[in-house]
């Protein structure tokens, strides 16, 4: 069996590495948005033309952005949600939302500090976890049943 998986949220960290590095082996194909943030940011109008309007410039992005976002999160089998520290991540709040009004199985990653704040995201998932490792565990344990250890 292999498994989709959609590496959504935080781009500030190496937290996707990891768990593709720790993940090698396994049957898991991982997908994920642009990390680039100035690209990402800039994708609208880079492709569609400058804007005057920062709102506006924003919103071709976010626009242009979610074609790969939905995609991603439409096609996996598992969507990981990433909450950073130092980062309000409201597109990663979003991106939670729409993958459990599709359905899919989350797993939230987010430190310990920002579980009341995250309770509801929490609610929606199937499991809550710190460290990209716990990631690995959980996608090393669907695959295969084997406990870490």
């Amino acid at each position: 069996m292999t498994l989709s998986v959609y590496l959504s949220g935080e781009i500030h960290t190496d937290w996707r590495e990891q768990i593709i590095a720790g993940a090698e082996g396994l049957d898991v194909a991982f997908s994920a948005p642009v990390t680039d943030h100035a690209a990402s940011d800039d994708c609208g109008v880079a492709i569609l033309g400058a804007e005057d309007n920062k709102f506006w410039h924003d919103h071709k992005g976010a626009m242009v952005n979610a074609i790969r976002t939905r995609k991603g999160i439409a096609d996996a089998d598992v969507v990981v949600v990433r909450f950073g520290e130092k980062y309000k991540q409201w597109n990663a709040a979003f991106d939670a939302g729409y993958a459990a009004a599709l359905g899919k199985s989350i797993i939230v990653l987010n430190p310990p500090e920002h579980q009341h704040a995250l309770k509801e995201v929490h609610a929606a998932a199937l499991a809550v976890a710190e460290e990209p490792a716990q990631v690995v565990e959980i996608l090393r344990y669907v695959l295969t049943g084997a406990l870490p250890g």
